[in-house]
């Protein structure tokens, strides 16, 4: 052994280790533990109730200053708002504040509305969206599918369904898809393939496409038919001609009824 060897004393007591946890909880978790008496167990009861906004920024103010302690680090999600013209204005009101925060999400918010009313106002607005609010975004314009876009939205839907649809019957599918809707045409998908199966055949073919774009009407068609046979169903509001054109000469009748018995009454 070298004389030079150094001897080292053997540790006494326990070993002791050291072990990094990292989790992995939104904003909202952490406001539901402190408002509840059940603490973590109140995230899987479900009913969060109201949370105060004393808690809320309580919350903040200690996330804060964990990320000055880089014990926390913050990662800003995404917050998708479907259908966002059924917001009223004390939503959007909420929204246009919480968009001022640092911590806020990515929000993306989509409709099909034009100029509207904005709900809880007599008030207009493009997309029923107030213009403070709309101000502060980025717009993405929609335009129709082409035709080779719907195919191929087809044919994805239709792959995902496990069902083999011929070329002449993809062909009629995007006809109706742009005659009518492409939701109502990927809805034919399922049923064109229900009749295909019923009279054992490998593939959808125009005849089973056919067969159920005559069973199930669309929109268009459906309002069609509502006019034409409105006399046979109950409370429809839609007004006849003859009725209309009644009502309007009596009430030129009274009209006049009226205006001679005002002149009348001047001459007496």
């Amino acid at each position: 052994m070298d004389p030079n060897t150094n001897f080292v004393q053997c540790p006494e007591g326990e070993l002791q280790k050291r072990k990094e946890v990292v989790h992995t909880v939104t904003l909202h978790d952490i406001d539901a533990i402190n408002s509840r008496t059940q603490g973590f167990l109140a995230l899987f009861s479900g009913d969060t109730g109201e949370i105060k906004n004393e808690i809320r920024e309580h919350i903040d103010m200690k996330i804060n200053e964990w990320q000055e302690d880089e014990k926390a680090e913050i990662v800003p999600g995404v917050l998708f708002i479907d259908e966002v013209h059924m917001l009223d204005i004390e939503c959007f009101s909420y929204l246009n504040r919480a968009l001022e925060s640092e911590q806020s999400p990515i929000v993306i918010m989509a409709t099909n509305r034009g100029i509207t009313h904005i709900r809880g106002t007599d008030y207009k607005a493009p997309h029923g969206i107030p213009l403070d609010l709309l101000d502060r975004t980025l717009i993405i314009p929609t335009y129709p599918y082409k035709h080779q876009d719907i195919m191929k939205i087809l044919e994805q839907r239709a792959e995902e369904e496990d069902v083999e649809i011929d070329e002449y019957a993809k062909e009629l599918l995007c006809k109706i898809a742009s005659e009518s809707s492409l939701r109502y045409a990927l809805h034919l998908i399922t049923l064109a393939n229900l009749v295909s199966k019923k009279r054992k055949a490998t593939e959808v073919t125009v005849q089973d496409v056919r067969r159920v774009y005559n069973l199930f009407i669309d929109v268009k068609r459906s309002t069609q038919y509502l006019i034409e046979y409105q006399n046979e169903f109950m409370f429809s509001e839609l007004p006849k001609e003859d009725e209309g054109a009644k009502e309007e000469d009596s009430y030129d009748e009274k009209r006049e009824i009226q205006e001679k018995k005002s002149a009348n009454d001047a001459a007496d």
